[in-house]
């Protein structure tokens, strides 16, 4: 009789298991199948919620057209810098609130365009464009060798550079 109950036991430890297993199992395939449906979002992860344009020309159009300035973040996704900034740029909330202003755009290449990289190709750099489609030489960061770099620690003086970008517009226009 002891010898019936723990096979008995045995077979029904066997039976949970591949129950556990195939469920597991299914909540596996469940994630992976659900993973390649996400679009692949512009925001690259510089702010979910935010709407970014897709390619440099359209950011000119929809600045000149909206009226809007533009913001353009050059980085790269294996850059430390980059990644820094970003992180700290997409928990700021009020840079993210702030930036609903903006046409945006963030490019992990760099554009055949020589006045996006004014003071050369590094990364990361944000430049702001006005609508009349001219970079921004006043608003820069606060390196002399790199005008247009930010580094996690400047993010408040990228908060007022983003409010400069839009004062400056309405006092122009």
């Amino acid at each position: 009789a002891m010898e019936k109950s723990y096979v008995s036991m045995f077979l029904l430890l066997i039976a949970i298991s591949g129950a556990l297993a195939k469920d597991a199992g299914k909540k596996e395939t469940k994630e992976t199948t659900a993973k390649p449906k996400l679009p692949q979002t512009l925001s690259r992860g510089w702010g979910d919620q935010l709407i970014w344009t897709q390619t440099y020309e359209e950011a000119l159009f929809r600045a000149k057209h909206g009226n809007k300035p533009l913001m353009i973040i050059h980085h790269l996704d294996d850059c430390p810098h980059s990644q820094a900034l970003k992180k700290v740029f997409a928990e700021h909330k009020d840079i993210q609130k702030l930036a609903e202003k903006f046409i945006l755009l963030n490019l992990v290449y760099e554009t055949t365009d020589k006045n996006l990289s004014p003071d050369g190709q590094y990364v990361p750099r944000i430049l702001f464009i006005d609508p009349s489609l001219t970079v921004r030489a006043d608003i820069t960061g606060r390196y002399s060798n790199r005008l247009y770099a930010y580094e996690p620690s400047d993010i408040s003086l990228l908060y007022s550079n983003m409010q400069k970008a839009l004062k400056l517009l309405k006092t122009e226009l």
